[in-house]
C-alpha cells in the first residue's frame, strides 16, 4: 500500500507516463490540453449538480 498512489500505479509509474505525455505532445500543447480537461470536469460536475437538482424536485412534487 506504500507504493499506491493513484489507480493502483506507483510513483515511477506516474514520471513515466509524464514523461511520454510530454515528449508526445510537447510543453506548449500541455498547458491547452489542461484546460480543455478542466473545462470538461466543470462541466461534468455542472450537469450532475443539475441531475441531482431536478431529482430533488421531482420528488417534491411527488410528495
Amino acid at each position: 500500500m506504500t507504493n499506491l498512489l493513484l489507480f493502483g500505479l506507483g510513483l515511477q509509474e506516474i514520471v513515466v507516463i509524464a514523461l511520454i505525455v510530454l515528449l508526445l505532445f510537447g510543453g506548449k500543447k500541455i498547458p491547452e490540453l489542461m484546460k480543455g480537461l478542466g473545462k470538461g470536469v466543470k462541466s461534468f460536475k455542472d450537469g450532475m449538480k443539475e441531475i441531482d437538482t431536478d431529482d430533488k424536485e421531482d420528488k417534491e412534487k411527488s410528495e
